[in-house]
This record gives structure tokens, sequence and C-alpha cells, in this order.
């Protein structure tokens, strides 16, 4: 009698590897275009700014409740199809759908017809989304045994998912195009339908082209009935517990709590800074720097800072590779001291006078040569944060299972991680605004004043560079190397061999 926990996969073949990365470009473009059309929800619908920060608060609340249910219940699952893929199916399918829902919504309702109307469909969407999301996470961390197997996997998807960055800095001036859209709530709904779509087909590939291991054994497949999943909530909460023990995975989590919450809480100060310090609080001057700032960003880090983070992984070492990755995005965030620019005309322009059309759609492409200078050191910072934090994660399972047996928790862990993540971005937002009135920046005005500007630069510099320092030393005494991981891999590898053998008998 066989079973198929005992088998191992080393390499994963490319198309399940693009198939995981699909998926990846879900789990990117949905949340950030949420971001921007939330921005609508204002200008487009009529909700005020305050009842607006509800609409966005309240279902990221459920969101931090359902994501660890959510792993325990794909940890625990049997099926004939896995226990990740199914999930993700109609995860994809339900999210697709609820998104473009969500902001079928006409002005002429009224906003408190609007206000409960995107509130229910947005915590539907958000429990859809997590149904897709946390297995997906989790069965990434499954997919191969060989923990340098694991960083390639993980930088293919992160690069795929990095396409999703490059594409939405492009809703906003969709959305606001008039030989488009009739208005602006004419474009969020038409572009929601293509999103979804869009999320739809890509959503479903991990769960029709990847193929799922059984990491269980015949004896831990009858411990769990679906009843005790839904009621017995204790084991749940003691298996966060436990995992708050795990002292690889919480250097994780403290790292990536820090370096990704360092740069989301200054994220809009480049944009601001670009228009009210570079051009002099001029919108149309400034036009599309700061989306191509973005854009540029997240092709640098899809091209070129993913692999090279990859190939230093795997020469290196991963914590190591955190280490000069997370250095040299602290050198980047420096250089915007000399990188972003007062634009006048005697500033060398890149692209000067180039101009893309799409459609109908008119784009111009002038940018500041000096921009570029802090843009491929920065890259490396989330670039290579999510890159080796996943793949690290996936080792940390491996550790988990030698000391607490089967069945592996590799959703748990996922819904774990992403929770410290989603709880820390919530935070890092509310104290960005903090700092914006810290420093006395003035929405209502077209002008800020020098100091203003000057302490806002300092802000921009100072909080991720000291968050990214901080998470270096965090991960200075990561104990899980990848020494220690094989000999792990060789102890469960002779573990389920006993295993099997018994089963044999």
């Amino acid at each position: 009698m066989a079973i198929n926990s005992l088998q191992t996969v080393e390499k994963i073949p490319l198309g399940q590897k693009a198939a995981f990365g699909a998926g990846h470009l879900v789990n990117n473009l949905l949340p950030g275009a949420l971001g921007v059309f939330s921005f609508f929800l204002i200008t487009a619908f009529g909700i005020e700014p305050a009842i607006a920060g509800l609409l966005s608060a309240i279902p990221r609340f459920f969101d931090a409740l359902t994501d660890p249910v959510m792993g325990f219940v794909s940890d625990n699952t049997t099926s004939r199809w896995g226990r990740r893929r199914p999930y993700i199916f109609l995860g994809a399918i339900l999210s697709a759908i609820l998104f473009a829902v969500q902001w079928q919504m006409f002005e002429e309702n009224g906003s408190t017809y609007n206000f409960w109307y995107f509130l229910l469909f947005s915590i539907l969407f958000i429990f859809a989304n997590t149904i897709f999301s946390t297995p997906l996470i989790g069965f990434g961390y499954e997919m191969s045994s060989d923990t340098k197997e694991r960083t390639r996997l993980m930088g293919i998807a992160n690069s795929v998912g990095q396409i999703s960055w490059m594409i939405v800095p492009i809703f906003w001036v969709l959305i606001a195009n008039k030989d488009l859209f009739d208005s602006q709530a004419d474009g969020v709904r038409t572009l929601s339908i293509f999103v979804g779509f869009a999320c739809f087909i890509f959503g479903i590939l991990p769960a029709i082209f990847c193929k799922e291991n059984d990491v269980s054994d015949a004896s831990s497949k009858a411990n769990l009935t679906f009843k005790d999943l839904l009621v017995n909530l204790k084991i749940l909460w003691n298996t966060m517990k436990n995992m708050t023990k795990n002292i690889p995975f919480m250097r994780l989590c403290g790292a990536t709590f820090l370096v990704f919450n360092g740069f989301q809480m200054v994220a809009s100060f480049s944009y601001f800074i670009i228009v009210f310090y570079m051009y002099n609080g001029s919108y149309e001057m400034a036009g599309t720097v700061p989306a191509i700032f973005s854009i540029l960003g997240s092709f640098l880090t899809a091209v070129l800072i993913i692999p090279i983070v990859s190939w230093m992984a795997n020469k290196f070492g991963k914590r190591n590779a955190f280490i000069i990755s997370t250095f040299l995005s602290i050198i980047g965030y420096l250089l915007k001291w000399w990188g972003f620019v007062v634009v006048d005309e005697n500033t060398t322009v890149l692209f000067n006078d180039v101009i893309l059309q799409v459609g109908v759609v008119k784009f111009s492409l002038e940018l500041p040569l000096i921009l570029l200078l802090p843009i491929p050191f920065m890259a490396f910072g989330l670039g290579g944060l999510f890159t080796l934090m996943m793949s690290m994660t996936a080792d940390v399972c491996d550790l988990d299972e030698l000391r607490n047996g089967l069945p592996r928790r590799e959703g748990t862990f996922g819904a774990m991680y992403w929770w410290m993540v989603k709880i820390g971005q919530s935070i890092a937002l509310a104290l960005g605004g903090l700092v914006l009135s810290l420093v006395g920046f003035d929405a209502k005005s077209s002008i800020q004043a020098v100091e203003t500007m000057h302490n806002l630069r300092i802000a921009d510099i100072v909080i991720p560079s000291l968050t990214a320092g901080i998470a270096v030393l965090i991960m200075w005494n990561y104990s899980l190397n990848e020494d220690r991981v094989s000999k792990i891999k060789k102890e469960l590898e002779e573990r389920r061999a006993e295993r099997k053998n018994k089963l044999n008998l």
C-alpha cells in the first residue's frame, strides 16, 4: 500500500509555475484595483470621505477574522480534487463576479443606498477572495520539497504578480478620460467588469494546471470532519498560539511587518512630493510622472530584481539575500533626496515629447532622468521581501511538521503571515495620514509650505529606512538556514519511510 505523502517533489514544471504565477497576478490585481477604485467612492458616487473610510475599514475587519479560519479549513480538507484546488477554483469565480458586482452603483440611487449596497457586496467579495487567496498561498508552500526550487517558484510568482502593479496606475488615467467614459462612475463600473473577467480567467489556472501533492497520511485523514471545522474553533486558536512559539516564523512575520509597512506608510508621499515639490503643485505638469514612476518600479522588480534576488538566495542563502536586498533598498530610499528635484527648463527629461497612444487614449511619457536614480535600488525592498519570505515560510512548514507531525499546516501559516501583513497595512495607512498632518500638509492647497515639503521628504526617507534597518537586525540571527533545512528534509523523509513500512505490514 503506497501513500502519496511519501512522494517528494523537487522540480516543478514550468507550466505549473506559470499557472501558479497567474494566481498571484490575480492576488495582486484585485487589491490594487480595489485601492484605486475606492478613491472614486467619494468623487464618483457621492459618498462622504469619512463614510468612505468606513467602507474600506469594515470589510478588512472581516478579512482579518476569516483568513486564519480559511487556512485552517484548507489544511484539514480532504477531497478527490485535493485540499487546496477546489477552494481556489470556487474562490476565483466568486471573487471575479463579486468584484464587478460591488461597483455596479449609480449616483442617482443616493449615498445611503450606495453605502449599504457597497458594504454588503464588499464583505461578500472579501470573503470570496479569502476562499481563493489563502489556499493559493498554502498551495505554493507545498508544491516542492526542495528549498531552492521554492525560491525559484516564488520568484516567478512574484514576477508575474508585478504585472498587476504595472496595470493598476493606468486605471487612474483611464477612469478620468472623458473620451472613453461618460463619467468617472461609468469608468469604474466598466473597468470593474474587465478586471473581474481577467481575474476569472487567470484565477482558475492554478486549480486546473497545478498538481497538488498529498502531504497527509492515512491516519490523519479521519481526524477532523467538516462539522469539526465549523464548530471546533478551539483547535484553530491552539494552532495559532502554537505558531507563535515557532521563532523562525515569528522572525519572518516581524521582518515583513517592518519592511512592507514602512514602505506602505510613505507610499503616497512620493506622489505628493512629485506634484507639490517637483512640479510646485501643478497636477497638469506632473501628468503621468507618478504613474510612470510606479510602473517602472514594478517593471524593474519583475524583469531584473526578482531574478537577481532568486540567484542570490540560491548562491548565498536566503537570509543573506534578504539582508543584501534590504540594505540596497535603504540606499534607494536615501537616493530619493537627490532623485526628487524641482523640475524646470534645465531638467533633463527622459522620453522627451514622446506620446504613447492606446486606442483613443494618449499618454505623455516625459520623465525627469534623475528620477530613475532611486528606482532600481528601492525595487530590491519589496521584490526581495516576498520572494524570499514566502520561500522561507515553506521551509518553516517543514520545521513545523518535524515538531508537531501531520497534518501539515501551510494554509494556516500562510493565513497567519498575511493576516499580520494586512493588520500592519491598516496601521501603516493610518500612521501615514498622521505623518501628513504632523508635517502640516494641506490637501486643499495647491501650494505647500517649504518647511512642510522639507519635513515630508525627510519622513519619506527616514521611516522606511529605519523600519528596514530594524528588520535586518531581526533576521540577523535567523536560524533556519539551508543546511538545517536539508537536515530537516532528510529526517522527514526517514520518518515518512518508517510510517510507510508500518502501513505496509
